[in-house]
């Protein structure tokens, strides 16, 4: 498939949608993994979610299945989920909480921190300090869990750096989780990742959503430049000197992106009313109508923070045409339910708004499926940031497959 996968991306036509083994071929789809998703940094969880000693999520990401785990001195851990004895997973479940990680199997016993402590009958000549587990790259930015399975992952500090200024203000260190959905949208990821980029579709699409959300292609889209209306450009001004960097940027050759964009007029927050969705702020953003921030990091996450509550969504591929999207509400951990937000309301646009985004991701993934179906223009004017993920896309799996093509020769 590489060298198909390699000529499908020389021909591709700048500003159309891919040509549709992109989206259907499951050796392609295999090359993702391979190339992006098994190489680049993926958010894993909001920190606050590993809230106890012990407390542990797992991810399935391809081929490999992944715990992270929060240890006794408070630092957040990543692990392969196989056991060093004869690799039977450890933890089944999504998320709980152990006193220590221990294999079902024979019982083999780990610290929090990977290392093994216990192997019963090994005899007098085993090394437990040569089966510790194999660790996964593991980073906290601000409150939000990173990890790699690259044995050399790419630089990370590039990121970070730009992240912490717009980040920091919105204290998801004192967040709690309020409820988390996951849903299976049966749609190749890129087009999960295509339709977020994009609100075109919104007006017809996310009546709950456009009670807050603007829909003019601006917010959704600002182009790579960074360039904004004089309109826009004030509100990241009036941001930024209240303590709450707004300004477009976008860096890691369009890998991640951040701007604080404004609501509709009247709105502060993603309700259906437009009012606030949680009494208790959750970070210190000085402004009540400052919009959301608007963060993505292809290829596993895109999020929005506001003054008084944050979304997290993240992206994991299952199959060609099959993708699930993890939904995180955080609010501050004081913030009690039912006295400072209703839980209903806190959810409800976005739950809305995921069923809706499902919808059309399964039709638009039902159309590709048809031989039939042709490459269609993007719309410069309302799909920039759609280009912008394709490109991105073509760019990051061209220069992986680069070297191979070259051999090959």
């Amino acid at each position: 498939m590489t060298a198909s996968l390699t000529d499908l991306l020389a021909r591709r036509e700048l500003g159309f949608s891919l040509e549709r083994p992109f989206y259907t071929d499951p050796d392609i789809f295999a090359a993702d993994l391979e190339h992006i998703f098994y190489r680049e940094w993926l958010f894993a969880v909001p920190a606050c979610q590993l809230d106890r000693t012990g407390a542990y999520a797992r991810l399935q990401i391809g081929a490999y299945n992944v715990l992270v785990v929060k240890g006794g001195d408070g630092q957040i851990r990543a692990f392969h989920n196989s056991c060093r004895h004869r690799g039977s997973v450890l933890c089944e479940a999504r998320q709980g909480q152990v006193a220590k990680l221990v294999c079902p199997y024979h019982q083999w016993t780990y610290e929090l921190d990977g290392r093994l402590l216990w192997a019963r009958d090994m005899g007098p000549d085993f090394d437990p300090a040569r089966y510790s587990l194999r660790s996964v790259s593991c980073r906290e930015l601000c409150g939000l869990i990173y990890i790699c399975l690259a044995d050399t992952p790419p630089d990370f500090e590039a990121f970070a750096d730009l992240a912490r200024p717009y980040l920091e203000v919105h204290d998801l260190h004192r967040a709690k989780v309020a409820h988390t959905s996951s849903i299976i949208e049966k749609g190749n990821w890129k087009l999960v990742w295509e339709n977020n980029r994009e609100c075109y579709h919104c007006g017809g699409a996310h009546p709950s959503l456009c009670r807050s959300f603007p829909i003019d292609p601006e917010v959704g889209g600002v182009m790579a430049d960074g360039g904004a209306s004089p309109k826009l450009q004030a509100h990241f001004d009036r941001c930024a000197a209240a303590g709450a960097p707004a300004q477009f940027r976008m860096e890691g050759q369009g890998q991640f992106r951040f701007a604080r964009m404004p609501l509709n007029e009247d709105a502060v927050s993603y309700t259906m009313d437009g009012k606030p969705a949680v009494r208790r702020p959750l970070g210190r953003v000085g402004l009540p109508d400052a919009g959301s921030l608007l963060k993505f990091h292809y290829p596993s996450t895109w999020n929005h923070f506001l003054p008084d509550h944050s979304l997290t969504f993240r992206v994991t591929p299952i199959g060609p045409q099959e993708t699930e999207v993890t939904t995180t509400w955080l609010v501050d951990k004081d913030a009690v339910e039912g006295v400072d937000y209703d839980l209903k309301r806190l959810t409800e646009v976005w739950e809305h708004t995921n069923d809706e985004d499902r919808e059309i991701v399964e039709a638009n993934q039902m159309g590709i499926n048809s031989p039939a179906y042709l490459p269609g223009p993007y719309s410069q004017i309302q799909e920039s940031g759609v280009i912008q993920f394709v490109d991105w896309y073509a760019h990051t799996m061209g220069r992986a497959l680069a070297p191979r093509a070259v051999a090959a020769e």
